[in-house]
């Protein structure tokens, strides 16, 4: 480090500023005004519990009482974000000015990339291959960055796509660096309509294309032939898989150099980035601890291979759209003022096709992108598993304690003064890639990605800023990456399932944010991290509201305050306030109101779907019922599937029991609106039922796509006839099962 960068800041060329949101202050005060408004809400269910004249009606108190705290203590907790919202800026010219005019190029640190992938059938190869293409191309030192893919499938179809993206970079490298390309992702390149093509572009375009062809019909016949095979180096490669006891759960470590920088040059004979391809030993005798154990096998063999300093961990799909990114991560690295204490610079991630309107809210605006803004104000946003760049030491203890590992050779300080394709280095490599390897040792614990749920990123973020780290969260105006999101509804539902299995892993763990978070990152860090573990306890007031009011409609049964009353006011108050305040912030976070309208219908739908069965999983398995696994979400984009998204259709053709509640509520709330409806035109006075009214009226517009794919639909994205008879048979059983003799009425 330049010494003028680190004794005198002031002579310095800024590397990066931060500013405090103006709408601080008014979030500060609204929160103060609707808590007291909550508190009164909550005083007044609990003198109707109090007061309950019969049984039913101390069951309807109770219930709101309960569902009435769940949505209060999620209110609470969600305001953790809004409280210290910061902006950003990077100036990653300053810092070239620094570490490249005052000093030699050798100041850049050595970056290493993990790039994850687990089935070629589900995350097709041709993705992986752009991702990797994309990140090679960087704007740095070609020579300092080493590739690493993580084949957690052991399958012989991606270590061919390997082979050719590094046969591929021969001419992808040099051809980005000519042309200047903004998107080093070839995929994402040939897609764009460029208004000049040059006989440049038309050449490689017809190398990718031949690659691509190459690539599919080895993923169709799901081997690779000997047509395939060029040099008897790839057949030596491949012939590890020819081994009959080699399956997807049970084989040995395959760790294949493709590319070594020091000796592999391009076709304009410059350098080239490293590219390894690892899959790590599996057996059916020993856990694997799902992604975070591959990640861990990343760490060991990346530390007996280049040891960089610097780790940035992408999924096989969220290529780099920006090649100046690892600049934009080191103006915060780099900083004399962050650097002792920063783990990790985590960029939002952001999805490319995604239909107009966000059908299913894959976006998670809030999570990835709002979210993130509050956090940075205080110990910084949480790791979310993609496009994020690591301090290598922050693996291995806090700050100021560092946590050997159990071999030297793994240390973040350790030099590798051996080339990468040496013996001594390649049989070490394949020693901490052994299913065995971490038995007794602090791996998984104490040291690297943290086990123990299914979402090794949250659990480890959490962890490093326990240990007394902090991120920083860049949020460039171009997107860094760029990656897939789910575009048909059982994806989509799955993988949230698997979150809320995660996030509840975490929360009745001995690291429980509530408890040890609170303690060890303060308030604001420690609720702001239990609101994400509580996330699927919002299947609670969901479930309630999406039922009990309906159902006490259908019997003329009053629960909610009449239109005269002074009560009207503070539900109204509350539930305006409510969704106003979150309209607000995700426009200002470049949502759409049409967005913002799904986002909220998706809430509901996931509320009696992912975050019921997810619950609902986590405490059979809590009770030694049932078991639970890593599920992937599906990358692979049906024709018609992609046309009815893109038509903002909802895609329910899977028959999936996670839609029974769903379509049962639908069925109550349209029946109990009717009902209701018809009682207005007959002329009763609905004055005491208005608000049932309102909500089942809200519920019902908001499944109108459910409607449609019951009833309307005939393509095969409609629900299933199974599920729809299930879900009518169940609705007419809770209809029986409330029957409430109409002397109850309050």
């Amino acid at each position: 480090m330049d010494e003028s960068l680190s004794t005198s800041p002031a002579r310095a060329p800024l590397l990066h500023s931060l500013r405090h949101a103006r709408r601080t202050d008014f979030n500060r005060m609204f929160a103060a005004v609707y808590f007291c408004a909550i508190l009164v809400l909550l005083y007044r269910h609990a003198l109707k519990l109090i007061h309950s004249a019969t049984f039913a009606s101390f069951l309807i108190s109770l219930s709101f009482l309960i569902s009435d705290t769940f949505l209060a203590f999620l209110w609470f907790t969600r305001q953790c974000f809004l409280m210290t919202i910061v902006y950003r800026d990077e100036y990653p010219e300053n810092l070239q000015k620094t570490l490249l005019l005052k000093k030699s190029s050798s100041d850049f640190p050595a970056l290493d990339v993990f790039i994850c992938t687990a089935d070629p059938y589900k995350e097709p190869p041709l993705r992986l291959v752009s991702t990797a293409l994309s990140v090679m191309a960087y704007d740095y030192q070609t020579e300092k960055i080493s590739v690493y893919v993580s084949d957690d499938g052991g399958s012989q179809v991606t270590l061919f796509a390997c082979m050719e993206a590094a046969k591929f970079a021969y001419h992808w490298l040099p051809f980005c660096r000519k042309n200047n390309i903004i998107e080093r992702s070839p995929e994402a390149y040939f897609a764009a309509n460029h208004s000049s093509w040059s006989f440049d572009t038309e050449e490689i375009q017809k190398m990718y294309e031949c690659m691509k062809q190459r690539v599919e019909k080895v993923l169709e016949k799901g081997k690779v032939g000997e047509e395939y095979i060029t040099e008897e180096l790839e057949r030596k490669a491949f012939s590890k898989w020819a081994d009959h006891g080699f399956t997807r759960q049970d084989h040995p470590t395959v760790i294949q150099v493709l590319l070594e920088s020091c000796k592999n040059k391009d076709a304009t004979s410059h350098l080239m980035p490293s590219l390894i391809y690892v899959s790590r030993e599996k057996s059916r005798t020993s856990s694997h601890n799902f992604k975070a154990g591959a990640l861990n096998v990343m760490l060991r063999v990346s530390a007996t291979m280049t040891n960089a300093p610097i780790i940035l961990n992408l999924d096989c799909d969220m290529y780099s759209n920006d090649p100046r990114t690892p600049l934009r991560a080191l103006c915060y690295l780099l900083d004399p003022k962050l650097m002792s204490q920063l783990a990790y610079v985590q960029f939002p991630q952001i999805f490319h096709g995604i239909n107009k309107n966000d059908t299913y809210s894959c976006e998670y605006k809030r999570e990835f992108r709002c979210n993130p803004l509050g956090l940075d104000g205080v110990l910084g946003p949480t790791y979310v598993g993609t496009g994020c760049f690591f301090n290598r030491r922050a693996f291995f203890g806090g700050p100021s304690t560092i946590v050997p590992p159990e071999i030297p050779e793994l240390g973040p300080n350790s030099v590798v003064n051996k080339f990468i394709q040496s013996q001594p280095v390649l049989e070490l490599a394949h020693k901490v890639a052994g299913c065995n390897y971490e038995y007794k040792t602090k791996w998984g614990y104490e040291v690297g990605f943290k086990y123990g749920t299914l979402i090794e990123d949250f659990f480890t973020g959490f962890r490093l800023q326990c240990e007394g780290w902090r991120s920083i969260f860049c949020n460039p105006k171009r997107a860094a990456f760029l990656g897939d999101a789910p575009i048909n509804l059982v994806d989509a539902l799955n993988q949230l399932q698997r979150w809320s299995i995660g996030f509840l892993q975490v929360m009745f763990s001995s690291f429980c944010p509530l408890t040890f978070g609170t303690r060890y990152l303060g308030p604001l860090m420690g609720l702001a991290y239990t609101h994400y573990c509580l996330w699927p306890t919002w299947f609670i007031p969901l479930t309630l509201y999406a039922f009990l009011p309906q159902l006490c409609l259908l019997h003329g049964l009053s629960i909610f305050p009449k239109l005269s009353e002074p009560c009207f006011v503070l539900y109204l108050f509350l539930v305006l306030g409510a969704y106003g305040q979150d309209l607000l912030e995700f426009l200002i976070g470049e949502g759409t109101v049409q967005k913002w309208w799904n986002n909220q219908r998706m809430w509901m739908i996931r509320g009696l779907s992912a975050f019921l069965y997810g619950s609902l999983e986590f405490f059979l398995k809590f009770l030694g019922i049932s078991t639970y696994g890593f599920g992937l979400t599906s990358k692979v984009i049906d024709d018609e599937q992609s046309k009815r998204y893109g038509q903002g259709m909802f895609e329910f053709g899977a028959s999936s029991n996670m839609f029974v509640p769903l379509i049962t509520a639908a069925i109550i709330n349209l029946v109990s609106f009717l009902m209701g409806l018809v009682q207005v035109l007959r002329g009763s006075k609905m004055e005491g039922l208005f608000l049932q009214m309102f909500l089942a009226g809200f519920v019902v517009l908001n499944a109108l796509p459910i409607y449609e794919a019951m009833v309307l639909r005939k393509d095969k994205g409609r629900i299933p006839f199974k599920t729809t008879a299930t879900s009518t048979c169940l609705a007419l059983a809770l209809y029986g099962l409330v029957s409430l003799p109409h002397g109850n009425r309050n």
